[in-house]
C-alpha cells in the first residue's frame, strides 16, 4: 500500500469515527435501579431524565434513593464509555493497533 492509499484510508476511517461518535452522542441510554429509579442519558453524557417510583418517596428512604440515583448515573456513564471504546477500537483496527 502506498502513502497516498494509506492517507486516503486514514481519512476514511476518521470520517467513519466522527460519524459513529455523532451517532453515539444522540443515542439514548437507560438504566433502572431496584425497579424504583430510572435514569436516561444521551451518549453525550447529558442526563435527560430521572424517574422515581412513588412507592419509595418517604423521608426514611432518602439515603437509599440517593444511592440508587448515584449508582444509576455511574452505570450509565460506564455504558457510554464502553460504547466509545468500541468506536475507537473500530477506527484503529485498520492500522493494526
Amino acid at each position: 500500500m502506498n502513502m497516498q492509499q494509506m492517507l486516503a484510508q486514514a481519512q476514511k476511517m476518521q470520517r467513519q469515527m466522527e460519524k459513529a461518535q455523532a451517532e453515539l452522542e444522540k443515542k439514548e441510554f437507560s438504566v433502572t435501579k431496584n425497579g424504583a429509579v430510572t435514569i436516561k442519558a444521551l451518549g453525550s453524557r447529558e442526563i435527560i431524565s430521572i424517574d422515581i417510583d412513588d412507592s419509595i418517596l418517604s423521608p426514611e428512604d432518602k439515603e437509599m434513593l440517593q444511592d440508587m440515583i448515584l449508582m444509576g448515573i455511574n452505570e450509565i456513564m460506564t455504558t457510554i464509555s464502553t460504547e466509545e471504546e468500541k468506536i475507537k477500537s473500530m477506527a484503529t483496527r485498520g492500522f493494526g493497533f
